[in-house]
């Protein structure tokens, strides 16, 4: 596989290389933005993954999902991106979690439960959180940043938005005019704890477009593969800018 690394080593450097074949990373959620960041990772070099998702794979997923074709209708997420990622590097060892993240901290008043994560963040050097459960992000966030040595990088809001070129980086209690942040934060403050380490997250400073009202009161947040692609690859920018 010396040809395949090639062009990443030639920039990246050897010893970059041997950090991306030795460290693991624990990815949740493989939709719109988090398959851009799996795949970027393999292909960059990494060997050691694991992607968790519960979600199927449905029609409206295609227009912006890496494991979304006609072929893979039905098909759980993580399974299809796992086939997919190991026709990139067969050598690199995926494991495929078929499952959603279930918050276990208790808010503020409720009693304790002896619930915990069925995760073990500290057998991973980097955990991304890409999935958009609000309860279940502040959860994974508290917690993965509890683990010694584990680095957390996080996506807000890619959802409702055009423009590629406003997609950045910051930290996740100082970022603004991000509702998905804030929504996050506030969640954090109900349970009473923050996390206890700072979190990088990819975020962007466009204004969010207003979603489309339905009928029945819902609303749809139109999203674009032009603009959840960048946050995965941004994602995937920080570990290996982290290496």
């Amino acid at each position: 596989m010396e040809d395949f690394f090639s062009r990443s080593e030639f920039l990246l450097g050897s010893e970059v290389m041997e950090k991306l074949r030795t460290r693991r990373v624990l990815l949740f959620g493989v939709g719109g933005v988090g398959s851009w960041c799996a795949e970027a990772l393999i292909r960059t070099g990494l060997i050691h993954m694991t992607i968790v998702d519960g979600d199927t794979v449905q029609p409206s997923n295609i227009n912006r999902q890496l494991p979304a074709t006609r072929e893979t209708l039905n098909q759980p997420k993580v399974e299809a991106l796992k086939a997919r990622l190991q026709t990139i590097n067969p050598e690199a060892e995926i494991e495929a979690v078929h499952a959603m993240y279930k918050p276990t901290l208790p808010l503020k008043g409720e009693v304790e439960t002896s619930e915990s994560s069925d995760f073990r963040f500290e057998e991973y050097d980097f955990v991304i959180d890409a999935i958009d459960d609000v309860p279940a992000k502040a959860d994974l966030i508290i917690n993965a940043t509890r683990a010694r040595g584990v680095k957390v990088f996080s996506s807000m809001g890619a959802a409702l938005r055009f423009d590629p070129t406003a997609v950045t980086t910051g930290e996740l209690m100082s970022i603004k005019g991000d509702a998905l942040a804030k929504a996050v934060r506030a969640r954090m403050k109900k349970i009473g704890l923050h996390p206890y380490r700072k979190v990088k997250c990819v975020y962007s400073t466009e204004q969010a477009t207003p979603p489309i009202p339905l009928s029945k009161g819902e609303k749809i947040k139109g999203s674009l593969m032009q603009v959840t692609a960048v946050f995965g690859c941004t994602l995937a920018s920080l570990v290996i800018r982290e290496l």
